[in-house]
């Protein structure tokens, strides 16, 4: 296929990812909204208020809203192409598309770029809700952005991986109940991790969740348990590791072709 076709291809699977968010919206974007929604009146509310001051002089709803944004945007990507791939592969659509002359890059982009644009819509409304509870000022508005895609790519790329190896829709919820969830609360997103006693602070610190969530928090509020560079260096790594292994499982066909 030549460059325009690839760009036809490119922008068909991403429209219908995009489409297919909007057409099921009382899904994809209402639960989040109520559970951040809950998240911020317990925690950051009721808690929050007797905690008082954190890190950096700000109030605790101000330290905690950017980590629960960011866990709102990366479960959202991993959810949206993971259920989306595997109902591709149950439906024997995939196959279609392998068998055509669109070259896998062209599919993994088309979805990959469909879930980011769930995760960054709800991200969004999720920091929209932030505003009615706390005040929030941008402080570095190009790294707010970039640790945003960098951490939707992550676990769009995550999902898509979960969804080439998943045989039955149980499988696709295997990994945010036992994996994602428990990195997402270890991340950062209610506690600063220099609060850790050893050996728990060094075993926070290889969990890439709490590089998305520090760097997220920077943009924000100009503040991080880690280093910013160190951090996208960590991100960067994450986006290309995952991008090769999963063309590879394109290429190969691993459990899509019967």
């Amino acid at each position: 296929m030549n460059s325009s076709a690839n760009l036809v291809a490119l922008y068909t699977i991403t429209r219908r990812e995009i489409m297919r968010v909007v057409r099921i919206w009382t899904q994809t974007l209402i639960p989040p909204m109520v559970t951040m929604t809950l998240y911020f009146v317990i925690f950051g509310k009721l808690i929050g208020s007797r905690i008082g001051t954190i890190e950096g002089g700000f109030t605790y709803i101000q330290f905690i809203v950017p980590g629960l944004v960011m866990m709102s945007i990366i479960n959202n990507s991993y959810a949206n192409i993971s259920s989306s791939f595997f109902g591709a592969k149950f439906q024997r659509s995939v196959e279609e598309m392998l068998v055509s002359p669109m070259p896998n890059w062209v599919i993994l982009l088309g979805y990959v770029t469909g879930s980011v644009a769930r995760g960054l819509v709800v991200g969004a409304l999720v920091l929209g809700i932030a505003l009615f509870f706390t005040s929030l000022h941008l402080v570095h508005p190009l790294i707010t952005l970039a640790s945003v895609v960098l951490g939707a790519t992550i676990f769009a790329l995550a999902g898509f991986i979960n969804a080439i190896y998943a045989k039955k829709f149980d499988d696709i919820a295997l990994v945010p109940t036992f994996v994602l969830t428990p990195l997402t609360y270890l991340g950062g997103v209610f506690y600063s991790v220099n609060m850790l006693s050893e050996p728990w602070q060094s075993i926070s610190r290889i969990n890439p969740i709490l590089y998305m969530v520090n760097t997220f928090r920077f943009g924000v509020l100009g503040i991080s348990d880690v280093g910013v560079v160190t951090a996208f260096v960590v991100m960067i790594g994450f986006v290309a590791g995952l991008s090769v292994i999963a063309l590879q499982l394109l290429k190969r066909g691993v459990g899509l072709r019967s």
